[in-house]
């Protein structure tokens, strides 16, 4: 697509909306182009991977169940009591 000066002033939010769809713009000046309009790509950094070798750990029983005590406190002070769901048998024919 391309423009004049005075139109790319004038519209120029509309413009880089369709630059941004990924079309590009040309801006001539009496028909002659003088600037491009695209979008700018942008680099994705890589990490290594490892880069925190050494820095992270995780317990043994990271996924235990929590002490009663503690479990107290998120419950505001007394557990819930759970009541396991009744298992049916679905009876033959």
């Amino acid at each position: 697509m391309e423009v004049n000066i005075h139109e790319a002033k004038t519209h120029l939010s509309r413009l880089l909306q369709r630059v941004a769809g990924g079309e590009e713009v040309t801006i001539a000046r009496a028909g002659v182009p003088v600037a491009r309009l695209v979008a700018v790509e942008t680099k994705k950094k890589t990490r290594p991977l490892g880069m925190d070798r050494g820095k992270v750990w995780v317990a043994d029983d990271f996924d235990a169940p929590l002490p009663d005590d503690i479990l107290k406190l998120f419950y505001g002070g007394e557990l819930p009591k759970i009541e396991r769901p009744k298992l049916r048998r679905k009876k033959r024919k």
